[in-house]
């Protein structure tokens, strides 16, 4: 018997002894995370700058703070690739980099995910308890996005400035030769206002209207309540429009912000589960993006609506509801 246990004993030192040196010898290939300098720093109140330090910055800024436990690997590795997907997402040391309306757009997706426990990522959270978010925490988040929409008051001047843009953008439609394509292949969709009108939605946060419009596909699919997952060739179009807002409080759409597009495609799409993004900025249509992987970024906000197939702002059926 004390044969046997000498003998297993020392399997379980040779064990522990190769299992050492493997750790130490992988610590050679751990990859290098990077501080880049800073050119534009965030700016807002402390209050807000401290709550995104604390829970934000280690993965979307060059500030990165490290554990001694990050910096081991293979730890090291995971944490590498959260914190470079984090910077290409935003990075909150080249904030002005972004416009000021995708300032607004990516602070309320912090907060949207935020709210749905999904950032900090729950792993990461995990094992760096200080970075959790309270709700008194989401709330000076929200207070503070908030106060960055300012509405635009009408007068004569903005008023004939919208008709100009309109008469401009159907000018430009009438004698358009091709169709804007975004940079992952997805074309303008120039007749999507006989559609049929799906829900009209507003955004305080940045005084915007907005119509959705749905193909014969999406209608019958949210009619059915076919919407996890969304049949093939559903496509929806929404339009945003900038608000102009008069003395009394009552709003109008304005000038024309965006148009988003939508298609369920599984062949083309399967990394965003089978959508297809695409946008296009203004009268001149612009494309939004920089990269055909555009997809992935408009994706990552819409995993919030993951009940109902990935698609926000759509009607709910009494089925859904039960």
């Amino acid at each position: 018997m004390k044969e046997s246990n000498r003998t297993l004993n020392k399997k379980i030192y040779l064990l522990a002894g190769l299992l050492a040196i493997v750790a130490l010898a992988i610590q050679g290939f751990a990859p290098r995370i990077t501080h880049p300098p800073i050119t534009s720093a965030f700016q807002a109140p402390d209050s807000v700058t401290q709550i995104l330090k604390r829970a934000c910055y280690d993965c979307h800024s060059n500030e990165t703070r490290l554990k001694w436990y990050d910096q081991v690997a293979p730890f090291s590795w995971l944490v590498n690739e959260h914190i470079q997907k984090g910077r290409s997402r935003f990075n909150f040391s080249s904030w002005d980099s972004l416009s000021a309306a995708d300032q607004q757009v990516k602070l309320w997706e912090m907060v949207n995910m935020a709210e749905q426990g999904k950032m900090p990522l729950p792993s990461y959270a995990a094992i760096h308890p200080e970075a959790k978010v309270s709700a008194q925490d989401i709330g000076v988040l929200k207070a503070y996005v908030r106060s960055l929409a300012t509405p635009i008051l009408t007068d004569s001047s903005k008023r004939q400035a919208v008709q100009a843009e309109r008469d401009d953008y159907k000018k430009r439609q009438d004698t358009a030769k091709t169709l804007p394509t975004s940079l992952n292949g997805i074309k303008y969709i120039p007749d999507f206002q006989q559609w049929q009108v799906l829900v009209t939605t507003s955004r305080f946060d940045n005084n915007t209207t907005r119509v959705v419009y749905g193909n014969d596909i999406a209608v019958k699919a949210i009619r059915e309540n076919h919407l996890n997952p969304w049949p093939e060739g559903s496509t929806i179009v929404k339009v945003v429009w900038n608000n102009l807002e008069d003395g009394k409080g009552d709003v109008r759409p304005g000038t024309f912000n965006n148009v988003q597009i939508m298609i369920k495609d599984n062949k083309r799409f399967p990394e965003t589960k089978g959508w297809g993004f695409a946008r296009f900025n203004g009268v001149h249509l612009t494309n939004y993006g920089k990269t055909a992987q555009l997809g992935n970024d408009c994706f990552t906000c819409h995993k919030i609506a993951k009940d109902y197939g990935y698609v926000f702002d759509i009607p709910v059926t009494k089925a859904s509801q039960r």
